[in-house]
């Protein structure tokens, strides 16, 4: 008995005639890219809406957020520049996560937009939810990961990004 690779492993085939597990590696990110899209578009709006979010002060507000999670966050000086203007990192992290959300369902400029949607998580992670026990309580180290595997590959199908990388083959861009 032999002990060692399996000879029965897949390796997906290029030419795009491979069969229901090629379709299926080839789309994987797809439902990633439409879940993150939809949550940071959905993210964005609400923030934007929400008449008591935008404020320095009062139930709900960010200013009033900021303060309450300034001392048990892992970096309090980002905590500290927040509260510099907290209606403007409002409107900031608001605008940020509408633009990543947009950029990551178009598939326009992926990489770009979903390093953008880490950097949110990252910060949100290390501010807001930071103090959550167990760790994995908290959403914004979860969504931090989900990030990476569009950060690494992009949209190959589907989106503006494969688009405009299929015209500058065919030599029309």
């Amino acid at each position: 008995m032999t002990h060692g690779m399996r000879a029965d492993s897949h390796t997906p085939r290029h030419d795009g005639d491979g069969g229901p597990r090629d379709t299926a590696a080839r789309y994987a990110l797809l439902p990633l890219r439409i879940f993150l899209g939809v949550t940071f578009v959905y993210a964005g709006l609400d923030k934007l809406t929400d008449s008591a979010f935008l404020k320095d002060s009062g139930a709900g507000s960010i200013g009033d957020m900021m303060r309450a999670v300034r001392d048990s966050s892992a970096v309090p000086a980002l905590v500290d520049m927040a509260l510099e203007s907290p209606v403007g990192f409002g409107y900031a992290i608001a605008f940020g996560e509408l633009a990543v959300g947009i950029g990551t369902l178009l598939g326009l400029l992926t990489r770009i937009a979903a390093l953008g949607g880490a950097l949110i998580s990252l910060s949100l992670w290390l501010t807001v939810s930071w103090a959550a026990e167990p760790y994995y309580y908290g959403n914004d180290l979860p969504y931090l990961m989900a990030w990476t595997p569009l950060i690494l590959a992009g949209a190959p199908l589907l989106s503006v990004d494969a688009a405009l990388r299929a015209r500058r083959r065919r030599g029309t861009l």
